[in-house]
């Protein structure tokens, strides 16, 4: 009876040093609370181009990032519409930027040479992944001049997706 008492409280006392642990975590970590209205997590990563790239680049510029994988199907069919928006927007200084999920360099330059995508590629080993809280492919955020995400799409993107989005963070 004493041994399960025992066994009782230290399983109490893991759950509540889990569970402390976790609320502390959400509260206090805000550097991987990207959200809509926050403020969008800096990042340094290395692009396709050889060149390091980071979030402070874009400063003062609308920006959408498209986290992305060859190995996702819908991420590649949104490829193209992407790089279409890219070139509808370039005048009004709207940057797009892809944000590769952890493949191969090979493979990721093979695809966007294969499909003749401009805009910049940045290879990502799940560190950036992780402070935007990125959980399903494609996940792209719209992020206003101000460093504000102004919205987040999960999933593939249609052109008039893309289209509505952008448009917003170009009016602010």
């Amino acid at each position: 009876m004493k041994r399960k008492s025992l066994v009782q409280i230290l399983t109490l006392s893991v759950a509540l040093i889990i569970g402390v642990y976790t609320i502390g975590s959400a509260i206090f970590n805000k550097e991987t609370s990207a959200k809509t209205g926050s403020k969008a997590p800096d990042f340094t990563l290395l692009g396709l181009d050889g060149k390091v790239h980071t979030l402070g680049e874009y400063k003062g510029n609308p920006l959408v990032i498209n986290f992305w994988g060859t190995f996702c199907k819908p991420c590649v069919r949104e490829m193209p519409t992407l790089q279409k928006q890219k070139e509808v927007w370039q005048d009004k200084n709207v940057q797009i930027v892809g944000i590769n999920l952890n493949e191969n360099k090979i493979t990721v330059k093979s695809f966007i040479e294969g499909i003749n995508i401009t805009f910049p590629i940045l290879l990502d080993d799940d560190l950036i992944r992780n402070k935007y809280n990125v959980r399903s492919y494609p996940t792209t955020f719209f992020i206003n001049a101000n460093g504000i995400i102004e919205d987040i799409f999960i999933g593939e993107m249609q052109e008039s997706d893309l289209l509505i989005r952008i448009q917003k963070i170009v009016k602010d």
